[in-house]
Formats: structure tokens, sequence, C-alpha cells
């Protein structure tokens, strides 16, 4: 898989995070790596670490996204525009080999796929703000 692939299953996991318990959460994991038929081992791995770094930071993740997303709580945004923007931040915060522009660009992206006919438009200013 290459990583636009890649950030796409991460989103989909990342997604889940909000209708599951967190005790359900590790089945739902590997339900979702059973999904992403074409990936590795190295894959699994990969993206089960990315998300897992991502519910990590997950509390100063949201702050930032609060702060900048102004009329905007995390609690209020749509369940597909907040886990693009989770992921986007994160690779914007932490991720030193994934440059900014990349980042937002494939939020954008996915937000064109996934998300409303507003989304892109969105989740680009809250990332800009951010980054």
């Amino acid at each position: 898989m290459n990583r636009r692939e890649l950030r796409e299953q991460i989103f989909k996991m990342l997604f889940r995070i909000e209708f599951y318990e967190e005790a359900d959460m590790a089945e739902q994991f590997h339900l979702s790596l059973d999904e992403a038929k074409a990936a590795t081992k190295a894959n699994h791995s990969y993206m089960e670490s990315k998300c897992g770094d991502v519910l990590e930071r997950l509390k100063e993740i949201d702050e930032m996204i609060n702060k900048a997303a102004h009329g905007w709580k995390t609690t209020r945004m749509g369940k597909v525009e907040l886990a693009i923007i989770r992921l986007a931040v994160y690779e914007i915060k932490y991720e030193e080999d994934i440059p900014v522009g990349v980042a937002i660009n494939e939020a954008v992206e996915l937000a064109k796929r996934y998300g409303a006919k507003d989304s892109p438009s969105f989740v680009n200013g809250v990332l800009a703000k951010i980054a």
C-alpha cells in the first residue's frame, strides 16, 4: 500500500472511535485491519502504531483543534471531518517526515471523498490555522 492508502485506512480506524467504547476498540482495530486486504504485515503494524499514537495524543490534538476552529468544538463537528482533522493535526505536529502541505492536501482529499459538500474547505481552514 502507498502512503495515501495507508492514510485512508488510518482515517477509517480513527472514525470508528466515535462509535465504540474504549473496551471494544481492539476488536474494531483488528476488523479494520482485516478490511485492508492489500496490506502487508508491515502495513498493519504501521497503521496500528500510527493510530495508537494519535489516540495517545488525542486530548492535545483536540485542544489544538478547538482553539483553531472558532465557533466549532470537536463535540459539534461531523465525525468524518473530525477524524480527518485529527489525523492531519497529528501528521503536522508529530510526524517530521511528512511536509505540512502534504498533510493538509491529503486531508482535503479525504474530505472530498468522504465528507459533505463543505468539508474540504472546513478541513482546510482549520488545518491552515493549526499549521
